[in-house]
């Protein structure tokens, strides 16, 4: 609806609202201007007066009735005209939009119209592919076809070999496919036997470089004086009236000696000697004190000799617990039991062999101690299970058994660590080595032992020993030739291949091990090797 007709309506509006205020007011006329039922004066004055202020009221709502209309009319036509300016408004913001829409259309047509050109030219290329596989599809039907001519004429021609083959070589593709696997797979099982031979050869050649090079490094490192040493037995007199006083009247007292000591004197023909006696080398030391203080008082008798033995037992114990010190010192360890301490001073006075088994273990220390360093370890720890793995020689006369597993009971009882009496109860072998430091300990130990002027015996018995080794191999059944090497530390047994087979030659290295075991006494250990050779001879003519 536009603003005009709005106007009009509202002016229509105005004048009904005009003529229904008027009508009122005329209704209102004739009920104040009835006349009266009686005609008189006063009646027609009043009603003249009410006539005249009917009009009056007329009057003034009719001017309030056109003055509410002008308001009407003027308030219409403010109306309109926003609603004018509204529509003119909305007129101008429509045609923005069409416009606008107008110009999205346009942009949408072209890009479509660019979509449909870039369509077109993509089928344009596909048909042109299309072409070209079907063209390369025909090239390789008609290669597929002389590949295929050709395929039928080899198979044609082998097949013409393959008989012409069995013709000539009288065999069947089978057996000549078989013939060939086998040779194929005996050159291969020989290149890897040999492959695995030179690896192996490599291994062990490196593995003996390494371990001879840390052993030599140990062993020119190590600084101690010399071991082997013996327990002073023989006791020096001032003169051969001194021998009647040590025996006394009647024996009295050489007896009285030998009962508190529990060593035995022997007087003989030496001039100004008498030979101490006993198996317990810290008994004889104290009995070799003893007899030292008897002389040098000049007195004895048994009183005097019960008292210098009790100060020369006294004297050896303190001699004893600083020995054991001064070695915990020297290696650095400082955090083991009194007791302990203390019965590895009393190897002070024990020997193996000649070498004093203090010194051997102080010796093995220092030499586990650097092994353990050059192969990364803790050197600490391997001097301790190598100071200690002797430790129960120092009551092997008391207690039963091997020094080794005593050893081990003695570490347990005083609170060292299982790898150490680990390495104590497996020196020797008698339990299975589980731990490097059981290891390094028997190489210690072995080093120790082994080094040139470390033990010695006599002579004979080193002949008889070699001999006897000698013997016990060459009494096995199938044994060709035996040789005791490396001063009776390893024998090497040859036998015969055509006799003893590899389960065999094992059994053999085992019995003479154990009959080596039961009859010899030797330091250290023995290594039995069994060597079973074949030979396989040709000859390339």
């Amino acid at each position: 609806m536009s603003g005009a007709d709005a106007l009009l309506v509202i002016g229509l509006i105005a004048l009904a609202l005009a003529f229904g205020a008027f009508v009122i007011v005329l209704r209102r006329i004739p009920a104040r201007t009835q006349p009266a039922v009686e005609p008189n004066q006063l009646a027609d004055q009043q009603a003249e007066r009410a006539t005249g202020q009917a009009q009056a009221e007329a009057e003034q709502v009719r001017s309030r009735a056109q003055a509410d209309a002008d308001k009407i009319l003027s308030r219409a036509a403010e109306a309109a005209e926003q609603l004018a300016r509204q529509a003119e408004d909305g007129r101008r913001k429509a045609e923005d939009e069409v416009s606008a829409i107008k110009d999205e259309i346009r942009q949408l047509r072209g890009d479509l119209e660019r979509r449909e050109q870039r369509i077109g030219e993509r089928e344009q290329r596909l048909d042109d592919e299309s072409r070209r596989l079907e063209a390369r599809g025909q090239t390789l039907d008609a290669r597929r076809n002389e590949i295929e001519e050709r395929a039928k004429a080899l198979t044609d021609a082998d097949a013409r070999a393959k008989a012409e083959l069995e013709r000539v070589a009288a065999l069947t593709a089978d057996q000549a496919r078989a013939e060939l696997v086998a040779a194929i797979e005996n050159q291969a099982k020989r290149e890897a036997a040999v492959s695995v031979r030179d690896i192996e050869a490599t291994a062990r050649t490196e593995a003996d470089k390494r371990a001879r090079k840390i052993v030599t490094l140990a062993i020119q490192r190590v600084a101690v004086e010399q071991t082997s040493e013996s327990v002073v037995s023989v006791m020096h007199l001032p003169g051969e009236e001194m021998k009647g006083r040590i025996i006394g009247r009647e024996g009295r007292n050489i007896r009285a000696f030998e009962s508190v000591t529990g060593v035995n004197l022997i007087i003989d023909d030496t001039p100004e000697a008498v030979l101490l006696s006993c198996f317990d080398p810290v008994r004889r030391e104290i009995g070799r004190l003893t007899l030292e203080r008897l002389v040098a008082d000049g007195r004895i008798h048994p009183q005097r000799i019960e008292e210098a033995y009790e100060r020369g037992k006294a004297e050896i114990e303190q001699i004893c617990q600083r020995a054991g010190e001064d070695a915990m010192t020297g290696l650095g360890i400082t955090d083991m039991h009194p007791e302990m301490i203390s019965l590895l001073g009393r190897l002070r006075y024990r020997t193996s062999y000649g070498q004093n088994v203090l010194g051997h273990l102080i010796e093995s220390a220092h030499i586990a101690g650097m092994m353990a360093s050059e192969l990364g370890l803790n050197p600490v720890l391997l001097r301790r299970c190598a100071v200690l793995h002797d430790i129960g020689k120092a009551l092997t006369h008391e207690v039963e058994g091997s020094h080794a597993l005593i050893g081990a009971e003695i570490a347990r009882k005083y609170g060292e660590s299982e790898d150490v009496v680990h390495a104590i109860e497996a020196h020797h072998n008698e339990v299975e080595v589980r731990t490097v430091e059981a290891v390094l300990t028997q190489a210690a130990d072995s080093i120790s032992g082994g080094r040139p002027g470390a033990r010695r015996e006599s002579l004979e018995m080193y002949v008889r020993r070699l001999e006897r080794l000698e013997q016990i191999a060459a009494e096995k059944e199938g044994v060709e030739k035996v040789f005791a090497m490396q001063a009776g530390r390893e024998i090497r047994v040859m036998v015969k291949p055509e006799q003893v087979d590899d389960i065999q030659a094992q059994v053999i290295a085992r019995d003479i091990a154990k009959q080596v075991e039961e009859e010899l006494t030797y330091p250290g250990q023995i290594r039995v090797t069994v060597v079973r050779e074949s030979r396989a001879t040709e000859f390339a003519r």
